[in-house]
C-alpha cells in the first residue's frame, strides 16, 4: 500500500499563490506516476497535472497550463503542486493520486490505485 497525504491547502485572493504538497510513504517503490486532481461539489473530479515518477515529465490540463507546475522530490517521496496566479474557477478540493502502472494518459482518474484524502483550496475574488 501506498498511504498519500495532501497539506498546503488554504484560502487566498484571487491572483495569489499556493503550493500544495503530496508526502508518499509506504511501498512507494510501486509508483509509476502520479496525478494532482480536484472537485468540486456536484461535480467529477477533474485532471489538473501529472508527474512521471522517474523521468519527471509533467502534463497539465489547458486550464491550468502557465499557472501550475508540478514537481517531486524522490528523495522525500514527495510532489508539490505549485499554483500561481489563482482565480475563482480554481477553488476545490485538491487531491494526489499515485499509479501502480503506466497506461498512456494521466487525466483519467481510474487508473490511480490510491489517493489522498485532500485538501481545501479556496480562492475569494
Amino acid at each position: 500500500q501506498v498511504q498519500l497525504v495532501e497539506s498546503g491547502g488554504g484560502l487566498v485572493q484571487a491572483g495569489g499563490s499556493l503550493r500544495l504538497t503530496c508526502a508518499a510513504s509506504g511501498r512507494t517503490f510501486e509508483i509509476n506516476s502520479m496525478g494532482w486532481f480536484r472537485q468540486v461539489p456536484g461535480k467529477e473530479r477533474q485532471f489538473v497535472g501529472g508527474i512521471s515518477w522517474r523521468g519527471g515529465n509533467t502534463y497539465y490540463v489547458d486550464s491550468v497550463k502557465g499557472r501550475f507546475t508540478i514537481s517531486k522530490d524522490n528523495a522525500e517521496n514527495t510532489v508539490y503542486l505549485q499554483m500561481n496566479s489563482l482565480n475563482s474557477e480554481d477553488t476545490a478540493v485538491y487531491y494526489c493520486a499515485a499509479r501502480k502502472f503506466y497506461s498512456g494518459a494521466y487525466s483519467y482518474a481510474r487508473d490511480y490505485n490510491y489517493w489522498g484524502e485532500g485538501t481545501q483550496v479556496t480562492v475569494s475574488s
